[in-house]
């Protein structure tokens, strides 16, 4: 098997019945048995548009439509799917990765004592992935420098094996066409998704337990405001990809390819289930950090008033506490002089006793009422 082609140039493989082989010129017909995957960036793909143009007309029966071009060159074009009566077009929103994030983003923000809050949801980044599916021929275009691309090849490089200079592969690992092919990227795809559910999981469940504390009065609203425009956006992206999937998928069941057998067009079918079923379980996690978020947020001000309250009902049972003692120096500082215990010696300390035990009575009979409770924290 020849060497991996680079990644910057555009990529043509050959899929045979059980086996693949990497090719530097569009071939003049598709395999017997086989199909043409044709890969590039984005960013080649005017430089390649000639060329791709040619093979597709060769290999596909049709060239690209300059509408679906268009779609294939837009970097921010939302997912979908559409199809003429010779190819499909799906177009599939992947996450950025960590590389792509920081050139448009900078480097992650790390404060002397702690990383900013929600700081996932604000690393939040997508970019566009086409397919051009046809029943013999696979065109994708891919952000530039797109590991996935490198690595999907390596991993079929791998599945593929050399026998006495005959190549033979583990054919159920390989893709029977390029339908089965554009799943497995669009599986992959979907994966990272579920992989950031995980990690949005964790990160959005310790601020809510930090929401809740007494302390977090401080708490940072803005954070929150930006992880739920996060997630409405997320929603709607899911929501998008499961529509394109499912009509691409309806279509596919109404104009099955015609290279397929029934066999593998029924495991076509299931794993584009599993796809869409991937996909509804990030929306249904989605859904349910939005629901947690805005439950923590409610709680969290139902605590607040459940503390003022507490600290009210406090301070109302000192002021009670407080307020015969109020009268009784009220009385003694009567301008009369013929008042009780007003020139005796001890009478002082009889007053000061009598204020303390009545204090001491009122303060007894609000703490077995609990208006004196200490606050659970």
């Amino acid at each position: 098997m020849s060497a991996l082609p680079d990644a910057a140039t555009m990529q043509i493989v050959e899929f045979t019945e059980g086996t693949l082989r990497f090719v530097q010129e569009v071939p003049e017909q598709v395999p017997a048995r086989g199909f043409v995957w044709i890969s590039l960036a984005r960013d080649q793909l005017q430089t390649h548009l000639a060329r791709l143009q040619a093979a597709a007309q060769t290999l596909g029966g049709s060239p690209l439509l300059d509408l679906h071009v268009k779609d294939l060159d837009n970097a921010l074009h939302p997912s979908r799917y559409d199809f003429t009566s010779i190819y499909d077009v799906v177009i599939f929103r992947r996450l950025s990765t960590a590389s792509e994030i920081e050139a448009e983003m900078g480097p992650p923000v790390v404060r002397a004592r702690a990383t900013p809050a929600l700081q996932t949801f604000r690393r939040i980044r997508t970019q566009a992935m086409g397919f051009a599916v046809f029943d013999r021929l696979l065109i994708t275009v891919h952000p530039p420098a797109c590991p996935m691309m490198r690595t999907l090849v390596e991993r079929y490089a791998r599945d593929a094996l050399q026998t006495d200079g005959v190549q033979a592969a583990a054919r159920s690992r390989l893709p029977t066409g390029p339908s089965d092919l554009m799943l497995r990227m669009v599986d992959t795809l979907v994966d990272g998704y579920l992989e950031l559910r995980r990690h949005l999981t964790t990160e959005l469940t310790a601020w809510q337990e930090r929401l809740l504390r007494p302390s977090a009065g401080t708490a940072d609203w803005s954070a929150l405001m930006l992880a739920r425009a996060q997630i409405h956006n997320l929603e709607d992206m899911c929501e998008e990809h499961a529509d394109a999937m499912q009509e691409w998928l309806d279509n596919v069941r109404e104009q099955p390819p015609p290279m397929l057998s029934q066999s593998e067009r029924d495991a076509l079918v299931a794993r584009a289930n599993d796809v869409i079923e991937h996909i509804q379980r990030v929306i249904s996690q989605v859904r349910r950090m939005e629901q947690g978020a805005e439950a923590a947020v409610q709680i969290h001000f139902s605590a607040q008033s459940h503390r003022t309250n507490a600290v009210m009902r406090t301070l109302t049972a000192i002021t009670a506490i407080f307020l015969p003692l109020n009268l009784v120096t009220g009385i003694f500082g009567m301008n009369f002089d013929g008042m009780p215990l007003l020139h005796q010696a001890q009478g002082f300390w009889i007053t000061i006793a009598a204020m303390a035990v009545l204090a001491a009575g009122l303060g007894l009979v609000f703490w077995r009422k609990r208006y004196l409770a200490r606050s659970g924290r």
